[in-house]
């Protein structure tokens, strides 16, 4: 990776932080050579603050650090996209993002992530997600069943309300048929996305 730190007088290039798994835009920061260096030796985001004067690790005070997940180059070679998962809010506030941004876009990713760690590592056996999943295919696919059946019966009413909810329930157990079967979420956009003249239609 070559980045460009001279093309700024003061050798500092501006970092575009964002969310790993839903791609919300989290802050931006400017970085020296010297901040690069430290936030790729230790894996977490830090920059060069132009207010202190110094390099400074986001969460060296709150605790909310920036894991790093990956580092991509724009193709001027001058500014850096980080992506990472956050530990807490980004912003001094105590918002998620520094522009205040309010969004469910990419949920699923983050749920499917959590899902996959309670599978994972937490093992609790009290948790419902892991005793479902240690149930095994059948169990899992005989309930995503009946959570779509029980989405029908609901849209065929008037209650908003408990379809929306019965809508979750399905989300929430397709997720878990998924990491049961080893696939993700991703695999089945794939799918989606390669269907670019329209859904594949049963005759």
């Amino acid at each position: 990776m070559i980045i460009d730190f001279k093309k700024s007088h003061d050798g500092l290039i501006p970092v575009i932080i964002q969310h790993d798994l839903n791609n919300q835009v989290l802050m931006l920061g400017y970085m020296n050579k010297e901040a690069f260096n430290k936030t790729q030796e230790i894996g977490k985001v830090t920059f060069f603050s132009r207010s202190k004067n110094r390099l400074w690790t986001k969460g060296e005070e709150s605790g909310n650090f920036l894991e790093v997940k990956s580092i991509a180059v724009d193709c001027d070679q001058d500014t850096l996209l980080i992506k990472v998962k956050p530990y807490g809010p980004t912003c001094h506030t105590g918002s998620t993002t520094c522009f205040n941004e309010i969004s469910t876009h990419g949920f699923l990713y983050e749920l499917e992530h959590t899902i996959n760690e309670r599978i994972d590592l937490d093992n609790d056996p009290d948790s419902y997600t892991n005793k479902l999943y240690k149930r095994g295919i059948n169990k899992v696919a005989q309930k995503v069943g009946e959570e779509a059946i029980e989405l029908v019966i609901e849209a065929k009413d008037s209650n908003n309300d408990l379809f929306l909810n019965e809508a979750a329930d399905l989300m929430y157990h397709y997720l878990i048929l998924l990491k049961t079967k080893g696939f993700k979420l991703d695999d089945v956009e794939k799918i989606l996305k390669s269907r670019e003249n329209g859904p594949r239609r049963e005759e």
